[in-house]
């Protein structure tokens, strides 16, 4: 029986276990199929890949890569890339170099509520390869007392409107779909109910997403309500979109999900993967 992870993160990125680590914890969880789809970076894919095919798991090369669009960050998964692909990997290393200045005002902004040592205390929690991102601020000021867990973090403090938060622009939509299509990928908007977008802006963003070769809509995701799936499911269909699904795993303790703990697709959806050869 297939048991399908396409959105999970590593140390590579803000994720607490190492490629190898992540992939045998598939592995004891019935993983069948995952992709790693790390913050803007694709070091650990040739790492985690080897590790899959010691536990027999089919890996997908993945990203999640972080996009400007109307003045609020989306997450845009890309699925099946080439790593190798020279604008793909130019791409990434642009917004990799972003995330240190926004680190860099993060930690001015809670500065100015008396937060002091956010910066070197972020960093104190990064991996080797020094990307840093939210995640890593919030475990200082869980580390600090300044909340409970990470979820509250980002709810009393690093989300637009409270006092951590920096806006940042990160890449285009149309430059990252054409990144991850050129690369012979297929572009998925990653947990959109998240992002709390009215009728006309969803719509707005879907035709906009369809029109540069967007392929999928992350359905299934940790973070979505079984309602949520069914709508998501929905606008799919309506817009001839595949679907995909992914814990969006973290680590233990830090995901609502999981590796492998998801449900199943709503009827009629059409599987990213339907078509790819090595899911026979």
């Amino acid at each position: 029986m297939l048991n399908i992870d396409l959105h999970c993160h590593s140390t590579i990125s803000d994720g607490l276990l190492t490629p190898i680590q992540l992939v045998e914890r598939a592995a004891l969880r019935g993983v069948t199929t995952m992709a790693l789809t790390d913050h803007d970076d694709i070091a650990g894919l040739a790492e985690a890949r080897n590790a899959a095919e010691a536990k027999s798991i089919t890996f997908i090369n993945g990203v999640e890569i972080s996009v400007s669009w109307r003045g609020r960050t989306l997450h845009i998964v890309g699925l099946n890339i080439d790593p190798e692909y020279p604008p793909l990997v130019e791409g990434l290393a642009n917004i990799r170099a972003g995330r240190s200045q926004r680190a860099e005002n993060i930690a001015a902004e809670l500065a100015k509520i008396g937060i002091q040592g956010s910066l070197e205390g972020a960093y104190a929690h990064v991996g080797e390869r020094r990307l840093i991102g939210r995640t890593h601020f919030a475990r200082f000021l869980v580390e600090q007392g300044y909340a409970k867990d990470v979820k509250s973090v980002f709810k009393k403090y690093l989300v637009k409107g409270k006092p951590g938060y920096a806006s940042h622009e990160w890449a285009t939509l149309s430059d990252t779909v054409g990144w991850i299509r050129g690369s012979g990928g297929r572009a998925v908007i990653a947990h959109p109910g998240r992002y709390g977008l009215g009728k006309n802006i969803w719509n707005d963003l879907l035709q906009e997403f369809y029109a540069f070769g967007g392929s999928a809509i992350e359905v299934i995701t940790s973070s979505h309500t079984p309602d949520q799936v069914q709508h998501f499911a929905r606008h799919a269909h309506a817009m001839n979109l595949m679907t995909s699904c992914g814990s969006d795993f973290h680590g233990p303790g830090e995901s609502f999900f999981d590796l492998g703990q998801l449900p199943e697709f709503p009827a009629g959806c059409t599987p990213v993967w339907h078509d790819w050869n090595h899911q026979g």
